[in-house]
């Protein structure tokens, strides 16, 4: 029977291990390490949903949300956003699920916080995720956040 794979927090038993996930060296340019994100989610706790991805008793990645943040602060009709923020799968863990898994949990609480659209930035190029999260349901909106291509799902 395969182990359960499950979103737990991060906690001083286990932030090393987190901190020690990598991506594969050509996605390495294309997400923040799991330290950088966790200095993040350290200094904004009111936005940043921290989580590791484990399989068993294996951490296989980490995966953030954020909650309510406007993209456009400056802008009086920018909307409160919430959605995926960081998804790290550790590079030898890639293809076998783990990242449709953290994608799902995420929406899961994003619906159970009363959302219903998940919001997610992404680099576009060769190595990059959007093939992945189109797959998911996400589409364009048109939008940058940065140099990073903004995309959203309908929440069902």
């Amino acid at each position: 029977m395969p182990s359960p794979i499950r979103l737990v927090p991060v906690t001083s038993d286990n932030v090393e291990a987190a901190c020690a996930l990598t991506v594969r060296p050509d996605q390495s340019g294309l997400v923040k390490p799991v330290a950088w994100s966790l200095a993040q989610a350290y200094t904004t706790p009111e936005t940043a949903w921290p989580r590791l991805i484990a399989d068993g008793e294996t951490l296989v990645g980490f995966v953030m949300a954020f909650l309510d943040v406007r993209f456009n602060p400056g802008k009086p009709d920018d909307p409160l956003r919430s959605g995926l923020w960081r998804l790290n799968i550790a590079a030898a863990e890639q293809g076998r699920g783990y990242g449709r898994f953290a994608v799902g949990a995420v929406n899961d609480e994003l619906r159970r916080r009363g959302s219903t659209r998940t919001t997610v930035s992404y680099v576009p190029g060769v190595y990059g995720p959007e093939e992945f999260y189109r797959k998911l349901g996400f589409r364009p909106t048109g939008e940058l956040s940065g140099d990073q291509v903004v995309a959203e799902l309908e929440l069902a």
